[in-house]
């Protein structure tokens, strides 16, 4: 150690550091002790995670809908306690098509297979039911019946099931399975898109700073942070409600956020050893800086994650649950991990960094971050330019996101060749589109005193002695159904008992409540269903509920998508407004300026609209190929709390560096150009990993994935290239001196907060 740096090591020891230097000097000297506590805290989380397994489920109520109000009905009658149910579907379009002889002796085999193999409980055949044969005859489908729901049913006995039946297929009789727990059966394991996810960003990193070490830390960092965080939610999925897709989104954010925030770190830590720091100090001065811009990074994530809340809504609080904790573990790691790693590594990468200094110097002689300030000093020229050309340009791209129609993907989005994807098919040709996405409408009878649910006590319906009603109540709903526009087919009233859907016949088992069927003209994720829907709500059956006494709600899992993507849709407002609205507070305790986190938020929404509108253009209007239909209803809710607190890492650590330089005594102008000049190459690349790992997850299979993968990549895109480099220069130029500006009143109430060193 030389003379210089043995003194600088001295006053630090003498100088009380802020929490982050002193936790790095922390873990920096016990760098093995802490490696090792992590080590062992990943690998326990683990273990106990793979011991007990997980417990993910789904939890779509919706208080206060049709469907919602629907399904209490049926639960209450005892209607959906049954098992899970899938349909083999048959086709054969020569001669007598399903009904041949030979093709019904094959098809009856194959049923008695099935009926044998372990969790099926029932099966009916199409031959049973007229109406299970298409009116050609060429279609034709059997319902079996699980023993479990379909997201407790274990995967191996679908995929007996699915075995079967593609081996009863040739000689001109195509076989498929359709339903909900062969389209979890048939899911991919996953894997694919995060490994090529790490290994795009390692590469990014290995070409910025010319180590394989050096690169390797951040990755490193990211995934313990991941792998903890993983094993922690999947105990945690035991005691709350944490939905199945969570967590390839929480690995899909976890690697981003960890090797973004280890990235911020690890690059001060450079700058401390090209300014002639030790390791130990460089480490101390880098936790000192960007650490606190990580710390607070981290914290707008998390508050906009915490804004899902709001939107009252089961299946996403504990997905934003589980990723916020996913933030706050890495943010941990970034926080003492990473300073132990570079304890360890700290002398070998010091003189890497020392040798690709020299050769660049050697090379071009050029300061480095020269390239930026040039562009910087550009934009700076014409500020209204770049400003008018930008926003032009974001507006463009967020304009189809008017336009967006929310939903959920079905069987008819899955990848060509599954089975889901050719059952359906297959019964959209036999039995028209609608059929794949029938309405369930339930009529509840009104007891002597009130109508329907409100006359029933605790939950005994409106009685026995009303028993006739609910058929009654039915029969007056297919009466006002028929001629309907968009109406292909009606069936029943169905009577309701304890054991599931009665009989066709069903008179001993008449009740206060029975179900029709109704199959629209058009796909269930059509427009025209959706209108359907409303239009059933709101014309065609409130006269039947004022002319019967009943209680009459749509329902069903078409209805339930209506209502799901109705409901994100009127929470929405409230939910962006507490996410902007705490986000900008948070940066206004920050930076202690109004103008500063106004700006933010505006460009912070542009950019995710513009995110959104290409999502639009992808998915919902087939651009590129891809299959047309809705947007996920909870993609762009997920979408904006996750990129607006990303994009706020940016603003922070841009703004941040540049607030440092301006403190410093530079012009407003010259702080705006080193600020770029020190952050441009190190927000570049943090944008283009978190930008080849999002953009990896277009690699699977599931379609809610694709659409967020390609939502967060687009956003950080334009983020990084188009708002950071753009953008917030031409502003800052065109405000000046006033971009700090914060009333006298409202200085002194602040808490003042410092994310820069002094």
């Amino acid at each position: 150690m030389t003379t210089k740096n043995a003194v600088e090591e001295q006053t630090d020891e003498r100088r009380r550091g802020s929490v982050f230097e002193r936790l790095a000097a922390f873990s920096y000297r016990h760098r093995w002790g802490a490696v090792l506590l992590w080590v062992v805290l990943v690998a326990g989380i683990t273990a106990a995670s793979s011991a007990v397994g997980s417990g993910y489920r789904n939890d779509f109520s919706l208080p206060g809908t049709d469907s919602q109000q629907a399904r209490t009905v049926l639960e209450r009658h005892g209607a959906a306690q049954s098992g899970a149910t899938v349909h083999i579907v048959v086709r054969d379009d020569d001669g007598d098509g399903v009904r041949d002889a030979a093709v019904q002796r094959r098809v009856e085999a194959l049923l008695g297979t099935v009926a044998a193999l372990p969790g099926v409980t029932g099966v009916r055949s199409p031959y049973e039911d007229g109406s299970a044969v298409s009116r050609d005859g060429t279609v034709g489908y059997a319902t079996v019946t699980l023993a479990e729901s379909a997201e407790n049913v274990p995967k191996e006995q679908v995929r007996k099931i699915i075995d079967a039946v593609d081996k009863t297929s040739g000689d001109g009789l195509e076989t498929a399975v359709g339903g909900d727990a062969v389209r979890g059966a048939e899911e991919g394991g996953g894997g694919a898109a995060e490994g090529a996810g790490v290994l795009g960003a390692l590469v990014i990193l290995v070409f910025l700073f010319g180590s394989l070490v050096a690169a390797s830390l951040p990755v490193i960092t990211a995934v313990f942070a991941v792998a903890g965080s993983i094993g922690l939610i999947a105990l945690a999925s035991h005691v709350a409600t944490v939905a199945d897709f969570t967590p390839p989104v929480m690995m899909l954010v976890g690697l981003g956020v960890g090797i973004d925030y280890a990235l911020l770190v690890f690059s001060r830590y450079r700058g401390e050893l090209l300014a002639g720091a030790s390791p130990e100090r460089a480490t101390r001065a880098a936790l000192d800086a960007a650490g606190r811009t990580v710390f607070f990074a981290g914290c707008t994530v998390i508050i906009a994650l915490m804004g899902l809340v709001a939107l009252g809504l089961g299946s996403l609080q504990g997905v934003a649950l589980a990723v916020a904790l996913t933030v706050l573990v890495t943010m941990a790691a970034s926080l003492t991990l990473l300073p132990a790693l570079l304890g360890v590594f700290g002398g070998r990468i010091a003189r890497q960094v020392a040798r690709r200094a020299e050769r660049r110097a050697t090379r071009n002689g050029r300061a480095e971050g020269a390239g930026w300030r040039r562009w910087a000093a550009g934009v700076q020229r014409r500020p209204g330019a770049a400003l008018l050309v930008s926003l032009f340009a974001l507006g463009a791209l967020a304009a189809p996101a008017a336009g967006m129609r929310l939903g959920f993907a079905d069987a008819g989005n899955d990848p060509a060749g599954t089975s889901s994807r050719e059952a359906y098919n297959m019964l959209a040709d036999g039995f028209g589109p609608g059929f794949n996405g029938p309405l369930v409408v339930v009529a509840e009878a009104g007891s002597p005193g009130g109508s329907g649910s409100s006359g029933s006590s605790g939950g005994s319906g409106a009685g026995g002695s009303d028993g006739g009603d609910g058929m009654a109540a039915g029969a007056a709903v297919r009466d006002a159904l028929d001629g309907v526009p968009g109406v292909a087919a009606v069936a029943g009233p169905f009577p309701v008992t304890g054991g599931g859907r009665a009989s066709d016949g069903g008179s001993a088992a008449d009740g206060p409540v029975a179900t029709v069927l109704v199959f629209p003209a058009s796909a269930p994720q059509d427009e025209a269903t959706s209108e359907l829907v409303e239009r059933l709500r709101s014309e065609v059956l409130p006269p039947v509920e004022r002319a019967s006494g009943a209680d009459v709600l749509v329902g069903g899992p078409t209805a339930a998508t209506e209502d799901f993507a109705a409901t994100v849709t009127d929470r929405m407002p409230l939910f962006v407004a507490i996410v902007v609205g705490l986000s900008a507070l948070l940066l206004l305790v920050v930076f202690r300026s109004l103008l500063i986190p106004v700006k933010a938020a505006l460009l912070n929404l542009v950019s995710i609209g513009a995110a959104l509108g290409v999502i639009t253009l992808v998915f919902q209007h087939g651009w590129f190929g891809v299959e047309e239909g809705p947007i996920e209803a909870f993609i762009p809710a997920m979408i904006f709390a996750i990129v607006f607190g990303l994009s706020m890492d940016y603003e922070v650590f841009l703004l941040s560096r540049i607030h440092e330089e301006w403190r410093r005594g530079n012009d407003h102008q010259a702080a705006v150009r080193e600020g770029l000049a020190t952050t441009g190459r190190v927000i570049t690349a943090a944008a283009a990993i978190m930008i080849v790992v999002f953009a990896a997850f277009m690699m699977s299979d599931d379609r809610m994935l694709q659409q967020f993968g390609l939502g967060l990549a687009v956003a950080i895109l334009l983020d990084a290239v188009v708002i950071r480099c753009l953008i917030v220069p031409a502003v800052m130029q065109v405000l000046g001196r006033r971009a700090w500006w914060l009333p006298s009143w409202l200085r002194r109430v602040l808490p003042k907060v410092e994310l820069e060193r002094h």
